[in-house]
């Protein structure tokens, strides 16, 4: 029988997606530098000219915006054993609970988008705004702002694969199991640089688990860690396969690495 999740246990990502966060962790801590950099490059670029003055001055009304909302979102949120002292030698108020973080940063990127939708810092900050909207449970917004974000950047943009995944959480969370299967399996077909690698292989064999197909998902968590072998997906998959051989998998093989063609 298949493995069934409600709502909320699949709304909270399992130990192996927390683990999969990792992978994320050098996009994540330069998210506020990265929204900061966009910022700047509009203010410094906005033409002084005559013809373009209109959308100047959308631009660096935008890319002021988008300033503050990567205020808000440098907030920390305050931890249930915060000390008063502590809270009192940090740089910015910290937020109540993280759902109040994500309400203030989509009601600023929102905003944002309404009175600027054709600005740079518009397209940039659907990334974010998504990303708040799938914790907040707004799961349709949650997935139109994506769709925006992904039309909007170039097929080799590396945060595809970030957009992506998060498509993938959204369609889990709402139920739509094929459709995440879709979503992780255009991601696997993306992610093919240093940024999460075999993670969308490895959310495909998470789905596959979920569907009862667990040969399915043996194979591709064996080619996870064939062709990932250092990454976080692949310390995730071998779990996983850990897990899977305890049920009574079988778990295939690795294939050899393929020898390089003779040039001669």
């Amino acid at each position: 029988m298949a493995e069934k999740l409600s709502r909320k246990e699949l709304r909270a990502p399992d130990a192996f997606q927390k683990a999969g966060f990792e992978a994320r962790e050098w996009f994540q801590a330069r998210q506020k530098m990265l929204l900061t950099g966009v910022a700047v490059v509009i203010l410094a670029g906005a033409s002084a000219g005559l013809m373009s003055y209109l959308a100047s001055r959308s631009e660096i009304r935008a890319s002021k915006m988008l300033g503050g909302a990567v205020r808000s979102m440098s907030r920390p949120v305050k931890g249930p054993d915060a000390t008063a002292d502590e809270i009192e030698q940090e740089e910015m108020t910290p937020f109540a609970t993280q759902r109040a973080k994500d309400e203030e940063v989509s009601k600023q990127l929102s905003e944002l988008r309404q009175k600027s939708p054709r600005t740079r810092a518009a397209v940039t900050s659907a990334l974010p705004l998504a990303e708040a909207l799938y914790r907040l449970e707004d799961y349709d917004r949650a997935l139109a702002t994506f769709e925006d974000f992904l039309k909007a950047i170039p097929d080799g943009d590396l945060l595809r694969a970030e957009a992506l995944e998060g498509e993938g959480y959204v369609f889990e969370a709402k139920g739509q199991l094929e459709q995440a299967l879709l979503t992780y399996d255009q991601m696997a077909r993306t992610s093919k640089t240093e940024f999460l690698p075999g993670m969308g292989l490895f959310h495909r064999a998470r789905i596959l688990i979920l569907q009862n197909k667990k040969d399915e998902a043996a194979k591709a968590l064996v080619e996870v860690k064939n062709d990932h072998p250092t990454s976080a997906a692949a310390r995730m998959a071998a779990e996983r396969l850990a897990m899977l051989s305890r049920e009574g998998v079988k778990i295939p093989e690795p294939q050899a690495t393929k020898p390089a063609a003779d040039a001669g």
